[in-house]
């Protein structure tokens, strides 16, 4: 078989860059919070599987408008074509359960419970990738989601059918973080990003027969926004796996608390309460502790 191209040819060593991998995860899990809130007001109005179609199509056709002139077919190259379908199978349906919870509980409780993912999500990286895992991220990612639980103080009423969707959810999307990480070892980004939403493109469109309306030209502006949006944090998200070990990224996932914070203050002027705060620091304070540790000397 002939070699990949050098733009998509897996190098021989992977090459850890953690504090860029933080970074870009930082900028995803902002951008996913906005697109979460915005998918959450379309559902009101629009179908599920339609909104869920408009985040992935449109990213698809500006992605490939973007990189198929530079790399051409060859993008397509690759030797996990297996991997590539059971991610997008398990994507599809971890989004569709997500977009469920959000139609049946509030915003804020499905996001928390999603934060339990990067738990599941260390767990399948020792099965699956055999990663070493230490103390400090364990530590981080158990008493990061200590705080979670200090600002949602779940109570019996958490427990919803909504709340089993975002819980799903969450399992979903832990053992999927881990599988990227896996398919990173040879697959470059915009392989899998392109591949992503091609997948799942199919897979939504098979949602529109069973409802779609016709947007106006104001949403019809939000719907391709929420697109865009949902195109640019895959692609951060999934470089944040190449550059670094799921464990090291994935308790950043929490700070989409902090950003929900800052937007429905600046937004809606929601002023945060005692256990917001308290649980806010706390999941800042041990972000901020894996930067430091991360980014010091081997």
């Amino acid at each position: 078989m002939s070699e990949l191209p050098n733009a998509l040819s897996p190098s021989p060593a992977r090459v850890e860059r953690v504090p860029v991998a933080i970074g870009l995860m930082l900028g995803a899990t902002f951008v996913f919070t906005c697109t979460s809130a915005l998918s959450k007001w379309l559902i009101e109005t629009y179908p599920i599987g339609e909104v869920l179609f408009s985040r992935v199509f449109i990213p698809l056709i500006v992605l490939a408008a973007i990189v198929l002139p530079r790399k051409g077919l060859a993008v397509f190259h690759t030797q996990r074509l297996n991997g590539h379908l059971l991610r997008g199978v398990s994507q599809s349906t971890s989004q569709t359960f997500l977009m469920i919870a959000f139609s049946l509980m509030p915003l804020a409780s499905a996001v928390a419970i999603n934060f339990s993912a990067p738990i599941f999500a260390t767990l399948a990286s020792i099965i699956l990738l055999r990663e070493t895992v230490g103390i400090a991220r364990w530590s981080a990612i158990l008493v990061g989601f200590l705080g979670v639980v200090i600002v949602t103080a779940p109570g019996t009423d958490t427990f919803t059918i909504g709340a089993l969707f975002a819980l799903a959810n969450a399992v979903m999307y832990g053992t999927l973080t881990a599988g990227v990480r896996g398919l990173t070892a040879t697959e470059s980004t915009e392989t899998l990003t392109l591949y992503q939403m091609l997948f799942m493109s199919a897979a939504f469109s098979l949602m529109l027969p069973f409802g779609f309306t016709i947007p106006t030209w104001a949403d019809a502006g939000w719907l391709i926004l929420n697109g865009l949006g949902n195109g640019l944090a895959q692609v951060w998200w999934t470089r944040a796996l190449h550059l670094a070990p799921t464990s090291a990224v994935a308790p950043f996932q929490y700070f989409s608390l902090i950003w929900a914070m800052l937007l429905g203050f600046a937004i809606w002027g929601d002023v945060p309460t005692v256990s917001l705060l308290i649980g806010g620091a706390i999941v800042a304070g041990c972000g901020l502790f894996l930067i430091w540790r991360e980014s010091r000397p081997a």
